[in-house]
């Protein structure tokens, strides 16, 4: 059997616009969601957890790892696009801009970090990991923004949004540890 590599980006986050976005932790919805797939079995295969170095992501995978009784692994490399420039924006300026990122790849929009940039992070750290070669699943945990760019990567597709996850989060996609075949677009957590 191929083992399989998915990327599981966090689900639903207590939003604070006082607190850093990095630090921002999972939400009530989110750890039940997340509590309940954990418990599914589903994930059984699953021999190494990286994470994204985000609380909200951490949160995620630490749960999750509890019931595998597997390490979690913290990658400052899996983080999401450096957005620290403009800090938390309203809903709607968010959207304006994250749609900017992705039709501008080469430019820094607003001094966020440009998703050229954060999709060669995200593909070199996801293959660091894929190096050792390890038996078993890898399960990746991060976020939307940098898991669309290494959707993008793996699929052979441009960066472009129309890829995104839908909105709220708790999407993954999975793809072969060998030849890299993507399996699937997003989906939601629970089909796991």
């Amino acid at each position: 059997m191929t083992n399989l590599v998915r990327y599981l980006t966090h689900p639903q986050v207590r939003i604070d616009p006082a607190i850093p976005v990095p630090s921002w932790g999972l939400s009530e919805v989110g750890r039940a969601r997340t509590e309940a797939i954990a418990s599914a079995g589903r994930l059984s295969g699953t021999t190494q957890i990286i994470s994204s170095g985000e609380r909200k992501a951490i949160e995620t995978a630490e749960i999750i790892a509890a019931k595998l009784n597997v390490d979690v692994e913290v990658r400052a490399a899996m983080n999401e696009n450096d957005r620290s420039a403009t800090g938390f924006l309203m809903p709607d300026e968010f959207e304006a801009v994250a749609n900017e990122f992705f039709a501008q790849p080469q430019i820094s929009i607003r001094g966020w970090e440009r998703a050229i940039d954060a999709q060669l992070r995200i593909v070199r750290g996801v293959e660091q990991v894929l190096a050792r070669n390890r038996p078993g699943d890898v399960l990746f945990i991060g976020h939307g923004g940098v898991g669309t760019l290494l959707y993008c990567h793996y699929s052979g597709f441009a960066i472009d949004r129309t890829y995104d996850q839908p909105a709220g989060g708790g999407y993954f996609f999975a793809f072969t540890k060998d030849g890299r075949r993507v399996q699937h677009s997003w989906r939601r957590l629970e089909d796991l």
